[in-house]
């Protein structure tokens, strides 16, 4: 059988595939809260045969979303609808996850189809940014308050929390957001932290902070599994680097993190990437076979046998998909028939897949 199509176990379950969908904001939420648009979105990948879905960057705090459009975890009554969309996910054969995090200084920003500015504090949908330092992404943006210990130990506290939740509500998966140039991602680049405290300066302060959270939300994890996604290079001279992220993943696996789910980027602006199918593969690869650990590739993969190709080179153990999921949610029953695999596609929709 194709090694997309043959299960992974974890330690508490086993994914029917490996195919994961990728968290994708929606910027439908009002006030943290899922609706219908975020059950039929993300349940449709379950239908469509998906091995696990990663629900969309989920705020742990209302300062932490990335816009007022997001989904939060930041108080119990956010847990009723997340119930209902793992369950619906878990019934139709697919593990459900979520991606706990915190947008830091790239908070408060515009729904993206209506712009990617900033929006100002003193606007009713803004609000202060914070970060480990204290300047924006942006010249144009406000500056976000360098962090104070006491705000560090309340995000943290509040990762804890929002996992506690993310349990009660049903995820099977918890992954800690540290890329794409978010709060965690901006402790660990050299480019945006410029902290003088045990939080900056040296790899070991930078990556404290990630290493904190990860073993305080890894205290109250029973059977679920806990995942990282990281941003392995800045793309930049001097930033963070894919060295740091296998030296990172290192310390994440003695932690008890089951995989690294690993893209790029985000952190700082002139950013050199050089985009184009796999492009990202290459750092999926060098984390996993030089810090022995599992890994999610990601990055412009678009066909089932070019994802099989990634898993038959030992270079990832998953395949995540994003662009390619919005564009075609049951890409797993179609790459499944090309791959010559025989799988089952729900009873509903058993004549789908008859060809003419």
């Amino acid at each position: 059988m194709a090694l997309l199509f043959k299960e992974y176990t974890f330690k508490h379950f086993t994914l029917r595939n490996r195919i994961v969908v990728s968290p994708m904001c929606q910027y439908s939420a009002e006030n943290g809260y899922a609706n219908n648009w975020h059950l039929v979105h993300l349940g449709q990948y379950a239908l469509g045969g998906a091995g696990a879905i990663i629900q969309e960057a989920t705020a742990v705090s209302p300062e932490g979303r990335i816009s007022y459009g997001d989904l939060g975890i930041w108080e119990d009554g956010h847990i009723e609808k997340y119930k209902e969309i793992t369950k619906f996910i878990k019934e139709n054969g697919a593990v459900p996850g979520i991606q706990l995090a915190h947008a830091g200084r790239k908070a408060s920003t515009e729904k993206i189809w209506i712009g990617r500015n900033q929006i100002s504090k003193n606007n009713p949908n803004g609000w202060q940014t914070i970060g480990p330092s204290d300047f924006p992404f942006n010249e144009e943006d406000e500056a976000p308050l360098a962090m104070t210990k006491e705000d560090i130990e309340r995000v943290k506290n509040d990762f804890v929390q929002g996992a506690k939740r993310a349990i009660d509500a049903g995820y099977q998966i918890i992954e800690l957001h540290a890329a794409h140039g978010y709060l965690m991602h901006q402790f660990l680049s050299p480019l945006v932290n410029c902290r003088t405290d045990e939080y900056g300066g040296s790899f070991e302060n930078r990556v404290r902070f990630v290493l904190e959270i990860t073993d305080a939300v890894k205290k109250v994890i029973t059977n679920q599994s806990l995942w990282v996604r990281i941003s392995a290079t800045d793309w930049k001279e001097g930033g963070w680097d894919v060295n740091q992220s296998v030296a990172l993943a290192k310390l994440l696996k003695e932690k008890g993190v089951e995989l690294m789910d690993v893209s790029s980027g985000g952190a700082v602006r002139g950013q050199k990437i050089t985009v184009g199918p796999n492009y990202q593969v290459p750092f999926a690869d060098r984390v996993k076979n030089e810090a022995a650990i599992p890994t999610g590739a990601v990055g412009m993969i678009t066909e089932a046998q070019q994802a099989e190709n990634i898993l038959q080179e030992g270079k990832a153990d998953l395949i995540l998909l994003a662009r390619k999921m919005l564009r075609e949610p049951y890409f797993p029953l179609h790459a499944a028939n090309e791959l010559g695999v025989e799988v089952k596609w729900p009873n509903q929709y058993e004549r789908g897949k008859e060809t003419y």
